[in-house]
């Protein structure tokens, strides 16, 4: 249920950039199938936080992290006593990232690093080198750095939280670093056809990329077949005999532009009041009537006092006030040639609040005269 106050924003995006439009490159729309990607994990500590860490202590928090500290401590031929260790400026995390493709020794990448124990915020902190490791458990490369978090998260001794965005995971930008090179993921086999996914499935959009290839790079031979609405098979022609024509073959095919074609939908956010509905939607014929009825039950304290020279007493009593308030019905005719846009410009003329606007959209997909998938998130 969204709340009828100024605190909630409705925003109208309507993608004007439609695809009926615009053209945009394949690389952007779609990507090659085997180029080799490395999905990587590791464990390490984030140091430097200002008491916002893990109750890093050998019987009561996070008792892993106990143990990292002192292993990490012991390898710099420091020994303590863990009993007695206390500290709050460390952090246990969990560190993920995608290897990207053809990567080699030195390649760096972004680091997404996240909580593992009981800290209450990663601001300010500073990732220790840690392994990367392969679901084998084969190390490919290690992260280190200082975490970008884009929040905070501020507690008192007197209880008042004060937070921005999520605290408990960041990224560290460049971060990662290969130290090992992917097995056979730096050469392109010239003896297979390469496979395009689209990033949207579409039949439509899979065809014009087929006949976009074919008709340029291909020199009209039928180099690209579409094998489903997500996948495009493209074949090498015979002037690719190296990995260099390979490459060239490659960004000749990523820099053709075409006219990708997508679904026509509504998106609403009802947490939100968010309403994103793009330019390909239309409208059927349809009338908009819409009022609302407010009813106020308000109680007034009333003291009644006793007669003169009586035994009574002082009683407060309470006096119940209601007020019924109808609001005028507004109403808008919507005519079958409009888009959404028109639609926009209609609900915005009768000043309605983005509950109500949100329910209309619901209302007239019920009625069947929205032209559109309704997505409610």
């Amino acid at each position: 249920m969204i709340k009828n106050n100024k605190s909630i924003i409705l925003v109208w995006v309507i993608l004007i950039f439609s695809v009926s439009k615009a053209q945009v490159r394949i690389k952007d729309i779609a990507r090659i199938e085997n180029s080799k990607t490395k999905s990587l994990i590791g464990y390490g500590l984030v140091t430097g936080l200002d008491g916002t860490g893990d109750k890093a202590t050998r019987n009561y928090g996070s008792i892993f992290t106990v143990q990292s500290i002192s292993n990490m401590l012991e390898r710099f031929g420091v020994t303590i006593d863990k009993e007695k260790l206390r500290t709050r400026n460390v952090a246990a995390v969990m560190v993920t990232a995608e290897a990207p493709p053809f990567a080699r020794v030195g390649t760096k990448f972004d680091v997404t690093v996240s909580s593992l124990g009981d800290a209450t915020s990663l601001e300010g902190g500073v990732l220790l080198m840690t392994p990367l490791k392969t679901q084998q458990g084969k190390i490919l490369g290690r992260a280190q750095g200082p975490l970008s978090i884009g929040g905070y998260n501020i507690e008192t001794s007197g209880g008042e939280k004060v937070r921005k965005n999520h605290a408990l995971t960041g990224r560290v930008p460049a971060g990662g670093v290969m130290t090992k090179r992917l097995q056979n993921g730096n050469q392109i086999n010239l003896e297979q056809p390469v496979r395009y996914l689209l990033q949207q499935t579409d039949f439509v959009t899979a065809e014009r990329i087929a006949k976009k290839i074919n008709s340029t790079v291909g020199n009209g031979n039928e180099i690209a077949r579409p094998l489903n609405s997500g996948v495009i098979n493209v074949s090498f022609p015979d002037n690719v005999q190296s990995q260099a024509d390979a490459v060239e073959f490659f960004a000749s095919i990523d820099s053709l532009r075409v006219k990708p074609d997508v679904e026509a939908r509504v998106v609403i956010n009802e947490r939100t009041g968010t309403v994103v509905a793009g330019s390909d939607v239309k409208i059927s014929e349809v009338m908009i009537s819409h009022g609302s009825l407010t009813i106020r039950v308000s109680n007034q304290p009333v003291v009644s006092q006793p007669a003169p020279m009586s035994e009574g007493q002082t009683v407060v009593m309470n006096q119940t006030t209601t007020k019924v308030k109808e609001e005028k019905a507004k109403t808008a005719a919507i005519r079958q040639t409009n888009s959404v846009q028109d639609l926009s410009a209609a609900l915005n003329q009768m000043s309605l609040t983005p509950r109500d606007i949100i329910a209309i959209f619901q209302s007239i997909k019920k009625a069947g005269s929205l032209n559109a998938e309704l997505i409610i998130i």
